[in-house]
């Protein structure tokens, strides 16, 4: 297990910095497998309030990803950059911690087959589309090409490009079904866009004067 204080999504590829024993100890076990498509290590996101190493197991949200190891670029140091694609949902059971590396007892999670109407992906689409050009305005592009047309896709790549909080984001993996999901991610969307637009309104000194975060 590799926890991190975020949240990834299956299909996403994410690069990392490994200088942590525990963690270095587990890339070397990873690199040590011989086939590729077995090079598998799971990840939660870490609770926010919470440190790693306090009551590790409680720190942690229970459900999170399987990721591939895609590249490791090894230092001499002993440091990592490795970059982990997604592969699938888990939901972790037990963490183990008296080995030299973090080791979980999970099950993989699965969605079950449905039909995502037409219009529920257009609409998210639209959404996002939207909140797109208004950061783009602000800030760089949050999404480098085109949205998946894969409405199970479209659903990661569109929760990867938007920076919610931690616990919104999590919300969104723990989303039982595509459809769901979709549907959560068009209101989280439209109430950043809401937020955005309200302060882009308000003079300067009010600005100053609220609370309000980016994300």
């Amino acid at each position: 297990m590799f926890p991190l204080n975020t949240v990834l999504y299956p299909g996403v590829s994410v690069p990392l910095q490994v200088f942590e024993d525990r963690y270095r100890a587990l890339v070397h076990h990873l690199v040590r497998i011989p086939d590729p498509s077995r090079r598998l290590f799971g990840s939660v996101a870490v609770r926010e309030g919470y440190e790693l190493h306090d009551h590790e197991h409680r720190s942690l949200h229970h459900v999170g990803v399987r990721l591939q190891l895609t590249d490791v670029d090894p230092h001499a140091d002993g440091t990592f950059d490795i970059v982990a694609v997604g592969r699938d949902r888990i939901r972790l059971d037990r963490l183990l911690t008296t080995g030299p590396y973090l080791v979980g007892e999970v099950s993989v999670l699965t969605d079950a087959e449905e039909e995502i109407p037409d219009t529920l992906v257009q609409q998210a689409k639209a959404t996002y589309m939207a909140y797109r050009h208004v950061v783009c305005s602000m800030t760089s592009d949050p999404l480098r090409g085109e949205l998946p047309s894969d409405p199970a896709y479209l659903a990661w790549a569109m929760a990867a490009g938007t920076p919610l909080p931690t616990t919104e984001r999590q919300m969104v993996l723990e989303a039982n079904d595509t459809a769901s999901r979709l549907q959560l991610l068009i209101e989280l969307l439209r109430y950043e866009l809401s937020a955005m637009n309200a302060v882009a309104s308000l003079p300067a000194l009010d600005v100053t004067r609220i609370r309000w975060s980016p994300n």
